[in-house]
C-alpha cells in the first residue's frame, strides 16, 4: 500500500468533502482517504498495482476540483 498527499481547494466545506470522500471509497484499490477541512489535505492510501498518484489527480480533477500536490 502506498500514501499519496493532495491538496484540493475546495476540501474544506461540507458539501465538496462529502463529495470527495465518496468518489475516493467508491474507487477501486482506494483503502482510506482523510481528509483536513482546515487546508483541503487529503491523504489517500491505495494499491499502487491498481492505481498511480497521476490517476488519483485525474480522477478527482473529472469532477470539477481543482488539485494540486
Amino acid at each position: 500500500m502506498q500514501t499519496t498527499t493532495l491538496y484540493v481547494k475546495e476540501a474544506t466545506s461540507e458539501g465538496p468533502i462529502i463529495n470527495l470522500e465518496s468518489i475516493l471509497l467508491s474507487t477501486d484499490g482506494v483503502e482510506r482517504a482523510i481528509i483536513d477541512v482546515d487546508d483541503g489535505e487529503i491523504k489517500i492510501d491505495y494499491s499502487e498495482d491498481k492505481l498511480s498518484p497521476g490517476q488519483l489527480v485525474t480522477l478527482i480533477e473529472q469532477y470539477g476540483l481543482n488539485v494540486t500536490e
